[in-house]
Formats: C-alpha cells, sequence, structure tokens
C-alpha cells in the first residue's frame, strides 16, 4: 500500500470558518499576535491568554468538518494515509482521519505551564481559567506551540514525509517555518501535489498543482488518486 503524506495548513479550516491570524481579518485583528501566541505573551499576561483561547475553542467547536477534510478520510480506502497539520482545531478528526501529527498542538488539549510537553489532558471546548491546575499544581496553559517554543512533533513529521511515495499540500503557504521545510524531506519519486488559489511554482520534479480552493482542489484530487 503507497503511503500518502497529506501536509495541511490554515487554508483547508478557512473554508469551514475558521479565522487564520494571516488573513487580515476576523478574530486574530483585536489582539497582537505576539500577546496571545508566544511563550513571552503567556508570562505577561497568562488571563489574556486564556480568554483569547477559550474564544478560539468556542469558535471550532461550532466549525464542521469541510469535504477537503473527509476527502482526506477517503484517501484511506486505498492509500496508508498520515496527515501532518499546522492547524491545532479537531477538524481533521471529526473528518475521520485516524493517523494525524498536530505540528503546533491541539486545542481541545491542555497541559501544565511546568511541562514541556507532556503529559496533557484532553479538555474537548471546555474553558481553561486562572486557577485550573494541572496535577502537578501548575497552571493549565493550552497544548499549543506558541512562538519562542520548539516543535516536538517535528522530528515524528519529517520521517513520515521520508516515507511517503506521496505528498498533499493542501491549505499552507510553505511561509511557515519550520513546517515548510518538511517538504525538503521527500525521498526521490515521491509525486508532490500542491492544492492553492496562488499559483506557486515549488521547482520539483515530480510536481503539479491545483490552483483552486482546499475543498474543489480535494475533490479533483481524490477523483485522480481513486481512479
Amino acid at each position: 500500500m503507497e503511503k500518502v503524506v497529506i501536509l495541511s495548513g490554515a487554508g483547508i479550516s478557512a473554508e469551514s470558518g475558521i479565522e487564520t491570524f494571516r488573513g487580515g481579518n476576523g478574530l486574530w485583528d483585536n489582539y497582537n499576535v505576539e500577546d496571545v501566541a508566544s511563550i513571552d505573551g503567556w508570562h505577561k499576561n497568562r488571563e489574556l491568554v486564556l480568554k483569547f483561547y477559550n474564544i478560539r475553542r468556542r469558535e471550532i467547536e461550532k466549525a464542521q468538518p469541510n469535504s477537503a477534510h473527509i476527502a482526506c478520510h477517503t484517501l484511506e480506502s486505498k492509500y496508508d494515509v498520515t496527515v501532518v497539520t499546522q492547524n491545532v482545531d479537531d477538524l481533521h478528526e471529526r473528518g475521520g482521519s485516524s493517523n494525524i501529527i498536530h505540528l503546533h498542538g491541539e486545542i481541545t488539549k491542555a497541559r501544565s505551564e511546568k511541562a514541556d510537553w507532556d503529559p496533557n489532558y484532553h479538555i474537548g471546548y471546555k474553558d481553561i481559567n486562572i486557577g485550573d491546575k494541572a496535577p502537578d499544581g501548575g497552571q493549565l496553559r493550552p497544548h499549543i506551540v506558541w512562538f519562542g517554543e520548539a516543535v516536538p512533533e517535528l522530528a515524528r513529521a519529517a520521517k513520515a514525509v521520508e516515507k511517503a511515495d506521496i505528498l498533499i499540500i493542501i491549505g499552507t503557504s510553505l511561509n511557515v517555518y519550520p513546517a515548510a521545510g518538511l517538504v525538503g524531506y521527500t525521498k526521490t519519486g515521491c509525486r508532490i501535489f500542491l492544492i492553492d488559489p496562488n499559483p506557486m511554482n515549488l521547482r520539483l520534479p515530480n510536481f503539479r498543482q491545483f490552483v483552486t480552493t482546499a475543498t474543489d482542489g480535494m475533490k479533483q484530487l481524490s477523483e485522480l488518486l481513486l481512479g
């Protein structure tokens, strides 16, 4: 069974109504990114950071996986699929995908501010408030990779990409590092498909772009790969 790795970014969830901080509108416009998405921001004002992610958690609870998320799952009928996502939402899970690596963490989980990564706890869509403690006595914080923090899942993602026969890039401009560097781990002969409404030339062998939205592009690509 051929191995497929799907590298997904904010664009796939945008079609489900989830705002992107690079999108120039919505929730992120009301906050300075450094204040709510950096480790320095956390140390400066924990209450503001918790409020921001509580709002985001409610937004994500209301959202539904779209046809692109579901198409990622559908590919499992023929391929060994790993989803490597930069997104912190759970729409890939709710879309049915069974093997998901969250590079930037998961908004439906929390961990102690004393813990680097593990252990972490599933909280669903509940709020985290000042005074909510982990078993180790530390304040609970979102299980999110913020600016200024390491990306613990990057090595696991790179190993998955190294084994891929097909790499699908969807909903990401490949401007966000270190995730963008994952393309460089592909083996010789790996077919690379990019779905993005903006034309890009990756100058890679076996490369093809679908210049369209995530939902339309996954529809076309699924027809191609599933026959």
